[in-house]
């Protein structure tokens, strides 16, 4: 199947043009961003917190302090939602309430598992380490079994998830038209910078290539 099975909690109802359930383009989201936020609630409080993530098929990682609130208390069964979102654009229009934002996100709901098998865990950190910094994994200094045990990773399939797009122009109303403002859209781009070393970087040793991180989607229109 090539699309996610929208549910009552996935369903895009404000604005259902703009949702998508294909797979293809939720992992290419997934796939793009660096940062997820996760939503859960404790005792009727909610809350909602940023952290980097990776996507492994149809499983997407998490991980973080094993003694932090949000990790233990998704180990316990509690239901998560996990967001992503891409700011691709600015979406001025003529009138105040018309103005908007070009973006891609996907929303997942269901709930996580604790990552316990050794060999999962590591292969889960890779990724997200790679996510963010392709092939860092493989250069860098290996966890050790403390920090291993410092550390805790979630699991959660992807099955129910759905994505919401806007693209294009602002559309203003009729008569707004004739209104002598400009109207249009401001690309929003995400670009890296020179890298610049912490201060005690061994003698010889070269600055980090940045060729090697894989290329970012350009901004919609």
């Amino acid at each position: 199947m090539d699309d996610y099975p929208p549910t009552a909690r996935t369903k895009v109802r404000r604005l259902p043009k703009r949702g998508s359930y294909d797979k293809l383009a939720v992992h290419a989201i997934l796939d793009e961003g660096f940062v997820c936020h996760v939503g859960f609630a404790v005792d009727g409080q909610p809350y909602v917190i940023p952290t980097v993530y990776a996507r492994a098929e149809a499983t997407l990682y998490i991980h973080g302090s094993a003694v932090s609130r949000t990790l233990r208390t998704l180990t316990r069964g509690v239901p998560v939602c996990i967001t992503v979102t891409l700011l691709d654009g600015l979406v001025l229009a003529r009138s105040a309430f018309h103005h908007s934002l070009n973006y891609r996100s996907v929303v997942m709901i269901g709930t996580a598992r604790l990552v316990d098998d050794r060999n999962e865990k590591m292969t889960a950190l890779a990724r997200i380490t790679n996510h963010v910094v392709p092939a860092r994994w493989e250069e860098a200094r290996m966890p050790s079994e403390l920090e291993l045990r410092q550390s805790s990773v979630l699991a959660l399939p992807l099955e129910e998830v759905s994505a919401k797009i806007r693209r294009g122009p602002p559309v203003d109303d009729e008569d707004d038209y004739a209104l002598p403002i400009w109207a249009g859209v401001v690309p929003v781009e995400t670009r890296l910078g020179s890298p610049i070393d912490d201060g005690r970087v061994l003698l010889g040793v070269a600055a980090i290539d940045l060729t090697r991180f894989r290329r970012r989607a350009p901004s919609g229109e």
